[in-house]
């Protein structure tokens, strides 16, 4: 792709106030990079994808309001997290953080290990503790 064919249509890049790093040719034919804040088919794809993290937030916040799951769930899918993230930042096994997924497991918790999660998720513990998915 030539440096002035470079598309510029508006995409969650912009809106996020990032660009996209591209090898193009210059007016010379050698390599080079440029900026790209995104084209039409970036931004479909990027689009369908943000749909869908909205979606599963959405539904691990109803699953933590019908007290399904614990706000661990809600707070991990917030973050774009899964469970082997998540377990490596707290230092605990998955299998752990899955059952401390369980609200009557939760509730049980320490602070200390509250704190683990709260601050792996940039939240106090109050609420993480307080989250009713309301």
């Amino acid at each position: 792709m030539k440096k002035q064919d470079i598309p510029q249509d508006e995409s969650n890049l912009q809106s996020a106030n990032m660009t996209e790093m591209l090898y193009v040719t210059d007016e010379n034919n050698n390599y080079t990079t440029a900026q790209s804040i995104g084209w039409e088919a970036k931004k479909a794809a990027l689009d369908e994808s943000m749909a869908l993290i909205n979606e599963r937030i959405e539904e691990a916040k109803q699953n933590v309001a019908n007290n399904v799951v614990s706000p661990i769930i809600y707070f991990m899918e917030l973050n774009k997290m899964d469970l082997q993230v998540l377990a490596a930042y707290v230092g605990k096994w998955q299998w752990t953080v899955k059952r401390h997924a369980k609200p009557t497991i939760f509730k049980k918790l320490s602070d200390s290990t509250l704190k683990k999660y709260a601050d792996t998720f940039g939240i106090s513990v109050d609420e993480l503790k307080n989250f009713d998915g309301k």
